[in-house]
């Protein structure tokens, strides 16, 4: 049989049953009861809360979570796996990616150019869940006998709130593993595969093969390897995205107050668009903060996985430092989109695009030639291919607390499968199945979330009531 008869026939299968299972799921995971966006709700209600018990960690902390990010408190001899820096990166390199590109295009498609004002609002609260997430990550994470660190959620769960709580541990490791191989890997190789043979006519089997073995090849490294990788990789990326889209908002300066102005009243009373947005404030809502969790993943739970690797004897300072996240990845670069497709406004004058071809054709109007498309395209693979790498080790970490280590290695081979089957099956169905397994193991997270806020305001005030010297 040869690979494009292969493909035809994966292709088939998942048009017939895995996207209408997909949407059946998705239905009661994003819009259950009555089409009230439930994720999007608990999510919101959760970071405004965790804002207030924790008086605006965000704002007050952000000038110090820069400086222990630069390394200024960096000490080699605390346990962990990376510095802070890198533990930064490598989740940046999960957050920044596809839906830094085709999320924020699909986000203002779907709910109009007002969704990317509750994306800017599921990232300012996103900016403290993720420094609760990622304080407790480090404080309850486990430092093996080769030094090496598992933690997250599953970890938190189990210790923090006690073994009649294992289950909920057990649900967000199984929800989790199948993100890792949904949002975390089919969705970003399935954009890559698109882009490639949309800008190249690259055949999307074709690209599938080729990224699958560079991402194995990174992969099978571990998280050492991952981590250098991903510190030279995430910071060069994102520079180049957003210096493209700032070109382009410099050649369409006059026309950024109309575009802010267009996103903060859309933000509460929609227009209907013809391709998409249907003029409906909850789909505005939903599309938003739907989006910009699969964005930034703040609440999600798989950041504190990486960041639990960091080197710190201070869990709060590598929560602090997680706080920048949603900052970087949505109130910047997901901002930068925004405009560049609001500006061009090519979300009313191209229907039929969306996604990452929605992105690259306002690329392509916003910059001379051919650079805008290929800019995007560059952009695609580089982001996708961070991005696979480190939702793996996530992966891997899920299947360690579920089966042991020595399951790690099939885990890593079965990811590398399901990025190439992410590269050749439907966009719906890879989209929707990823938004499903993003929905579900954010609900455990959540939970445990608020249950053990009152011990992340406890660390907090003993953190900052210490005199913290740059060491030296």
């Amino acid at each position: 049989m040869k690979l494009e008869d292969i493909r035809h026939a994966l292709v088939e299968f998942a048009d017939t049953y895995l996207a209408p299972a997909a949407e059946f799921l998705d239905s009661y995971v994003w819009g259950w009861p009555e089409d009230v966006p439930l994720v999007a709700a608990v999510l919101v209600l959760t970071g405004l809360y965790v804002t207030t018990r924790l008086v605006f960690i965000q704002i007050r902390g952000f000038k110090h979570a820069v400086a222990i990010t630069r390394g200024v408190y960096d000490n080699p001899e605390d346990e962990g796996d990376l510095s802070h820096f890198q533990a930064l990166t490598t989740a940046l390199s999960a957050t920044v990616g596809i839906g830094n590109i085709a999320g924020v295009a699909i986000a203002i498609r779907m709910g109009g150019p007002g969704a990317l004002f509750w994306m800017w609002l599921t990232a300012f609260f996103g900016m403290a869940l993720k420094y609760t997430e990622c304080t407790l990550a480090v404080k309850y994470r486990t430092v093996h006998g080769d030094g090496s660190v598992s933690g997250g959620p599953m970890y938190y769960i189990e210790r923090g709130l006690g073994k009649n709580w294992k289950w909920m541990a057990i649900l967000f490791a199984i929800c989790g593993t199948v993100s890792s191989c949904g949002s975390g890997c089919m969705n970003q190789s399935n954009t890559l595969a698109v882009r490639m043979e949309s800008s190249f006519g690259v055949p999307t089997i074709v690209s599938g093969l080729i990224f699958a073995t560079l991402v194995a090849a990174v992969i099978i490294g571990g998280i050492k390897r991952i981590g250098r990788v991903t510190s030279i990789l995430a910071p060069s990326m994102a520079l180049m995205y957003v210096a493209g889209a700032l070109l382009i908002l410099l050649f369409n300066f006059a026309a950024i107050p109309g575009a802010f102005s267009t996103i903060l009243t859309q933000a509460f009373a929609p227009e209907s668009l013809e391709g998409g947005a249907a003029g409906s404030l909850l789909l505005t809502i939903m599309w938003g903060i739907r989006r910009g969790l699969f964005s930034n993943e703040a609440g999600q739970g798989s950041a504190p996985i990486a960041h639990a690797t960091a080197k710190t004897d201070y869990p709060v300072r590598e929560g602090l430092v997680a706080s920048l996240e949603p900052f970087i990845d949505t109130l910047v670069i997901c901002t930068m989109t925004g405009l560049v497709i609001v500006t061009t406004g090519v979300y009313k004058t191209m229907p039929d695009l969306t996604g990452a071809d929605l992105t690259a054709a306002a690329f392509s109007q916003g910059l001379p030639g051919t650079w805008g498309q290929h800019l995007v395209t560059i952009a695609v693979i580089l982001f996708a291919v961070s991005t696979g790498v480190s939702w793996s080790y996530y992966g891997d970490r899920m299947v360690e607390y579920l089966v042991g280590p020595k399951a790690i290695k099939f885990y890593r081979w079965a990811f590398v499968l399901f990025f190439f089957f992410g590269a050749i099956l439907p966009l719906e169905a890879v989209w929707l199945w990823g938004d499903v397994a993003l929905g579900m193991m954010t609900f455990p997270n959540l939970i445990a979330i608020l249950l053990l806020t009152g011990q992340v305001v406890r660390m907090t005030h003993e953190y900052f009531a210490i005199d913290h010297k740059r060491y030296k």
